[in-house]
């Protein structure tokens, strides 16, 4: 019984992860982590900042959208 309850759970934390990748939940960490190892001297982007700029490259190139 132990097993099946804990192998639901590994299944709904999976589906999470996939889910939140999916939707790029992880890409301002990225982001960050990117821009503090790569570029530590430039001004770190709030998330809403990051966001609001992201789609707005999407709005001008949009090549890799579907609609």
């Amino acid at each position: 019984m132990r097993a099946a309850a804990h192998a639901c759970v590994d299944g709904a934390r999976a589906g999470v992860w996939w889910f939140n990748s999916i939707l790029g939940g992880q890409d301002y960490q990225r982001y960050v982590d990117h821009l503090r190892r790569n570029h530590p001297g430039c001004e770190i982007p709030t998330e809403r900042e990051y966001w609001r700029q992201r789609h707005a490259d999407a709005d001008r190139n949009p090549t890799n959208r579907c609609c």
